[in-house]
């Protein structure tokens, strides 16, 4: 007889599963996947849906279409808590789900309420969706120059917001001022060419970088510093570091010391085998992870297969983490910085290089119709 998976929250990690969802069905099992959003926004081109390089169409997956077309069930919502004796999953709703494997892949947040600010022109970077909604209120505040962008948060996020929300304000003709906050260096844990190069692409844009200041407050009209001094502000984006959902700790699961789940290399919680977990919800016991995606995408298709091999009590297969990746970052002027190990180079040909590689990961996973107009 069949057993239950229950897939929580549709994340880059279970696109691999989703598209897989027919090979577990014929050998009797079901499937039902949980995510509070009929689609999945990709993280990789997230900023270049704030400039307008691309449509919302182009970065999103309907996960939803893709779980039922292959015969899961979805259930739209969000899982408050897990019941890990009677294998319960309890959502916002009231409802209750049983499970005998559950697989968490519900990402991060940026915590941007805790900063204030005010709705409507307040926008964290994650969920990437809410790029299109600030990008359509980016160009409203233009009609009506000056406009006064903030960006805090001095990491990849934070630069990559900047250059593309430069490029947004800049098309729209009128004047704009674009600054970022970075409470330590810009890009610190990046290789120190990385930062001069982005130091010198925002200089000749006039993208104004304030290092070593830490914002603690949005107001409506200002951004306040630790110190106190008020920065005018009429746009604000929070890229300020990631959280995981509390869900963990509130249900005494183990994590690690800032709530993500800790997993074994088979990406099983260490203390309940039939619990699973990939992407940035997760921490490893072995090794520290980056929240990049590039990690939740190669957990994909070992994720897919040691959930078949714990709804069937056979051999799990290793996650083997790899010491180092290429990162690329979008500038937002036609240009991006590769990163690799202690190396950086920019120019235009990395800016296609990095669209290339974004837009081959979409077609293997829309598979639902989004690029027809059908989703």
């Amino acid at each position: 007889m069949g057993r239950h998976l229950v897939l929580a929250g549709c994340g880059h990690a279970h696109l691999a599963v989703l598209v897989e969802i027919g090979r577990f069905i014929r050998r009797g099992h079901r499937i039902t996947a949980i995510n509070s959003s009929p689609y999945l926004y990709y993280s990789g081109m997230g900023s270049g849906l704030l400039s307008g390089t691309y449509r919302p169409e182009e970065v999103r997956f309907h996960v939803q279409k893709t779980a039922q077309d292959r015969g899961a069930n979805f259930v739209p919502g969000k899982i408050t808590r897990v019941d890990p004796v009677s294998r319960l999953l309890y959502l916002e709703s009231g409802e209750t789900i049983p499970y005998d494997v559950v697989s968490f892949n519900t990402g991060s947040y940026v915590p941007a309420e805790e900063l204030g600010g005010r709705e409507g022109s307040t926008f964290s970077v994650k969920p990437i969706e809410q790029f299109a909604e600030a990008r359509l209120r980016l160009i409203d505040l233009c009609r009506t120059p000056p406009v006064r962008i903030c960006v805090i948060g001095g990491g990849a996020a934070g630069v990559e917001t900047a250059g593309n929300a430069w490029r947004a304000a800049k098309e729209c003709g009128n004047a704009f001022e674009v600054r970022i906050f970075s409470r330590g260096l810009l890009l610190e844990h990046f290789p120190p060419r990385a930062r001069r190069l982005t130091l010198r692409s925002f200089e000749s844009r006039g993208i104004r970088v304030e290092e070593g200041v830490q914002i603690v407050r949005v107001s409506p009209d200002y951004c306040v510093t630790r110190e106190g001094r008020k920065v005018p502000c009429d746009m604000a984006f929070i890229a300020s570091g990631v959280r995981p959902s509390p869900v963990f700790r509130l249900s005494n699961l183990p994590t690690d010391e800032q709530g993500f789940l800790l997993v074994n290399p088979n990406l099983q919680s260490v203390a309940h085998p039939e619990i699973f977990g990939a992407g940035d919800c997760i921490a490893m016991e072995s090794r520290f992870l980056d929240k990049v995606g590039v990690y939740a995408v190669r957990e994909g298709h070992i994720l897919a297969s040691n959930l078949l091999a714990a709804l069937e009590n056979a051999p799990m297969s290793t996650f083997h983490p790899q010491r180092s990746f290429q990162l690329i970052i979008n500038l937002g002027d036609g240009r991006a910085i590769t990163c690799w190990k202690s190396l950086a180079w920019d120019g235009k040909l990395s800016s296609r290089l990095k669209d290339r590689i974004d837009r081959r990961f979409m077609r293997r996973f829309q598979v639902s119709g989004e690029t027809a107009g059908r989703d």
